[in-house]
């Protein structure tokens, strides 16, 4: 039986009028249940039924936050767990989905990294977790209008499922995003960087977490960073902006005595010039056995002190959810599951 929502919105089975309303009880109301959908005939709905399925999570667990922000832990129908985060905020309602089952890029202080890797998520399992966090947050999908690729997993190794299921979330009929709305964060996949750049008519955003601006820093808390070094990253992120005119946020969380030096804030002014970029200062959202302390807000000030004089546009970024949990895979990192469930 075939995933539905796997399938771009222009390869549904239905045609004309009856794929609209198909697509608007998936997107638009979020229907899970083809029997749900009463506008179509009872036959037709049956032989779909028959054919697709729309629901990929056997279970969905929840953990509020003081803040609002909710942390959605699914299990997928392999038994394997991945997670989102919903972000409510005055103007926006913003969701964090993941791309994989665990990491493969091991990222010392990332919860996710030390599950390891499971699997690459589908795109319609992707896809999925948009409808699964609004309906369990009881609004319409399409409300919500921002959405960031930095849950679960890298999203350039799963490069071809993470961009369709993208192209199915701002397709006009699906959820219709704004392609200004999304944005994709890799650590640093130097060839997904430029991939990404010659599908331009995509047009999301591109994050990278950066983490360090020297390679001795950014090989200890990032081991698989010797794939691409530093200046590979920086060129790639170059002729990215060649190529599409748009600014690039790097990522940089904060590790009290590792990467928030003086030296280094000065290392990563000069490293980002010439590139019209934004520096996100992430304060570590801590876990159990990280073995990394977020930096204190002294040196964060002085870290970004530093950046500023030296005109680089800078903003600390709080992270959300901090009580329920919200770093990526601090939940499914509890339950030995979650990388090798059952099959």
């Amino acid at each position: 039986m075939e995933f539905l929502l796997d399938l771009h919105p222009d390869a549904y089975p239905l045609e004309g009028f009856r794929r609209r309303q198909l697509l608007d009880w998936v997107f638009g109301q979020g229907v899970g249940t083809f029997e749900a959908m009463t506008n179509l005939p009872a036959a037709l709905r049956t032989e779909l039924a028959e054919k697709y399925h729309l629901n990929p999570f056997k279970l969905i667990e929840t953990v509020r936050s003081t803040d609002g922000s909710v942390k959605y832990l699914f299990t997928l129908q392999d038994g394997r767990q991945m997670e989102a985060v919903y972000m409510p905020y005055l103007d926006r309602k913003t969701i964090c989905v993941s791309t994989m089952v665990g990491c493969p890029a091991k990222c010392a202080f990332c919860a996710t990294g030390a599950m390891g890797f499971g699997r690459n998520l589908t795109p319609g399992e992707i896809v999925a977790q948009v409808l699964a966090v609004a309906g369990g947050e009881g609004i319409a999908p399409r409300e919500i209008r921002n959405l960031v690729f930095m849950g679960m997993g890298e999203a350039m190794l799963n490069y071809d499922h993470t961009m369709l299921a993208a192209r199915i979330l701002l397709h006009p009929q699906a959820l219709g995003m704004s392609k200004r709305r999304v944005t994709l964060s890799t650590v640093g996949i130097a060839k997904g960087i430029r991939r990404l750049a010659a599908e331009d008519d995509l047009g999301i955003k591109l994050a990278i977490s950066l983490h360090a601006p020297d390679e001795e820093t950014r090989r200890r808390i990032i081991p698989t960073g010797h794939v691409n070094s530093i200046e590979e990253i920086m060129a790639a992120a170059h002729d990215y902006q060649a190529v599409t005119g748009r600014r690039i946020t790097m990522e940089y969380t904060m590790l009290r005595g590792v990467n928030d030096h003086a030296w280094q804030a000065e290392l990563l002014a000069e490293l980002l010039r010439g590139l019209v970029s934004h520096v996100n200062l992430i304060p570590m959202n801590p876990w159990a056995g990280s073995g990394f302390e977020s930096s204190t807000e002294e040196q964060i000030q002085t870290f970004y002190d530093i950046l500023h004089a030296r005109g680089v546009d800078v903003s600390v970024r709080r992270s959300r959810g901090r009580d329920a949990g919200a770093a990526c895979g601090q939940l499914a990192l509890k339950r030995p599951q979650a990388v090798t469930g059952a099959a």
